[in-house]
């Protein structure tokens, strides 16, 4: 076997040429490979080249301070940016809000997929994810502005069934990071969080006839890597750089965690136990919805409460967790390093993490509820100049056997008071959440009752069912005047099976549930 090309970053930053499809491995702040983006940007900010790149991704990249997909962030640097979350990459998303770029938000999982079936040859993805939400060219295609006017996705019919044609395209640069080289060039990642697309991507760009740049930690003797460990082989890599000590970090700012990988176990046992808020009132609402033996995808912020209570409750082992990034089993890691879990059973690769979702195989997901309207669809993908993004929301609320949104009933500046039982609202939210159409449908409440999914809408004064005919108020907590605080502070009238009955009263007390029993 001949060795494999071995350049520095700079070095790899010149294989790069104006005009070329440059995609990025990583998932949030896991994966990233920094050495060769951040020297990407700092040849066009020496050179101004390259430029009119267009950079694509599935999972959002970096930590909100430059690092990950804005270091492509640069006005003239690229042309079009077609990935699946925005929220990390603030500098990208503010050349899309000035209409510098064309920006298309596409789900994440169905990304991840259409990198596989551009290896393999395929016209695109053909799926039905996306059907009615904002991807779906009847509500705008995953387009982000007015200067973004090419059709990436098509509606079809197929077998007298609506699907999404997510079209395939040509890959020239592939960007990933791996753990060690050996001097052929073969890759593991071993102390990565996941293998995530790796495999696909390289694949996907050298079927394109691109070239494939791994950044890894080390390059070791040929024939001392363990071959069930490689998941990027010789045969599709062009060159290996190695990284500093920052550049190959696990996560952006976090050192190895062994707990994260398989290899060591750790005690979790020692879970802290949130004290009684709003958020944990929610939390306990939809803990009561879990059921044993059950596949669970949690979302970040609130619905993360669900795990605390079930841990608390005694109840932790009634799920089973699963991130998209591809880990099974344990406890999923929140803030940067979301994609991670302590203690896997077992981690995938995120396109295999996403068939089984996308099959229906979750039975219950926790997700978040930024804005709600009268006919159940969901925002949290765009917010007037914020573009957080999709991510894998899409996939993930789409195909779920039952899907709960959790958050509080207003936002910005909401205070509250839990006693004697009961609800007391100090300072209502200057935002309501429930308003008479989303700006954004990342969760179609039309095609949920198409499919016939149960929805429920938990909060922590009012609890909605979504039914064919709209949303139902059917829960409300005790201490809240249904008029004043709740009707008054939504900006269409719910529909009701006569009077809602009272939350359960042990949500707003301290102390056990009695969950388990």
């Amino acid at each position: 076997m001949k060795n494999k090309t071995v350049l520095t970053p700079k070095e790899a930053a010149e294989l790069v040429k104006d005009g070329q499809c440059v995609v990025t491995g990583g998932f949030v702040s896991s994966g990233c490979p920094e050495a060769l983006t951040s020297a990407l940007e700092e040849r066009f900010l020496n050179t101004g080249n390259p430029k009119n790149l267009t950079l694509i991704y599935a999972a959002g990249q970096g930590r909100r301070n430059g690092k990950g997909s804005d270091h492509f962030a640069h006005e003239g640097m690229v042309k079009r940016v077609i990935g699946g979350h925005w929220n990390q990459a603030p500098k990208m998303g503010d050349l899309a809000n000035s209409n510098k770029i064309e920006a298309y938000n596409l789900p994440q999982g169905t990304i991840a997929h259409l990198f596989r079936d551009i290896a393999a040859n395929k016209i695109g993805t053909i799926t039905h994810v996306g059907l009615n939400t904002f991807v779906d060219p009847r509500n705008g295609g995953g387009k982000l502005n007015s200067k973004t006017q090419e059709n990436l996705v098509e509606l079809v019919e197929i077998l007298g069934q609506e699907k999404l044609l997510y079209k395939a395209f040509p890959i020239d640069i592939c960007l990933l990071r791996g753990t060690y080289a050996d001097e052929a060039g073969n890759v593991t990642l071993e102390k990565e969080i996941a293998p995530l697309d790796a495999t696909a991507m390289a694949q996907a760009c050298k079927n394109s006839g691109g070239k494939v740049i791994v950044q890894v930690e080390r390059i070791v003797q040929n024939g001392s890597l363990d071959p069930k460990l490689v998941k990027i082989p010789r045969i599709y890599v062009d060159a290996i750089i190695v990284g500093d000590a920052e550049s190959n970090q696990q996560s952006l700012g976090f050192d190895y965690n062994p707990a994260l990988t398989g290899d060591i176990r750790v005690p979790v046992s020692g879970m802290d136990i949130p004290p009684l808020s709003v958020k944990k009132v929610i939390g306990r609402r939809a803990a009561m919805e879990l059921t044993e033996d059950a596949v669970v995808n949690l979302g970040i912020g609130v619905p993360e409460y669900v795990a605390s209570v079930a841990a608390e409750e005694g109840i932790g082992d009634y799920m089973t967790l699963t991130v998209e990034a591809g880990p099974v089993g344990g406890v999923p890691s929140g803030g940067a390093q979301f994609g991670a879990s302590t203690n896997p059973e077992c981690i995938l690769e995120q396109n295999v993490q996403f068939d089984f979702y996308d099959g229906g195989g979750i039975d219950l997901a926790f997700l978040g509820l930024a804005q709600a309207d009268a006919v159940g669809n969901i925002n949290v993908s765009k917010f007037g100049t914020r573009i957080a993004g999709c991510g894998g929301f899409i996939n993930i609320t789409q195909n779920c056997k039952r899907v709960f949104f959790c958050g509080t009933f207003t936002t910005g500046g909401l205070k509250t008071e839990i006693k004697d039982g009961k609800l007391i609202i100090i300072q209502e939210g200057s935002e309501k959440k429930f308003i008479n159409a989303v700006e954004q449908i990342t969760f179609s409440g039309e095609y949920a009752n198409k499919i016939g999914q149960p929805v429920m809408y938990i909060t922590e004064r009012a609890v909605f069912e979504l039914r064919k005919d709209g949303m139902y108020l059917t829960e409300v907590a005790p201490g809240i005047d249904i008029k004043t605080q709740i009707l008054n502070q939504m900006n269409f009238v719910p529909k009701m099976d006569g009077e809602p009955k009272l939350m359960d009263s042990r949500i707003f007390r301290d102390g056990i549930m009695g969950l388990s029993k």
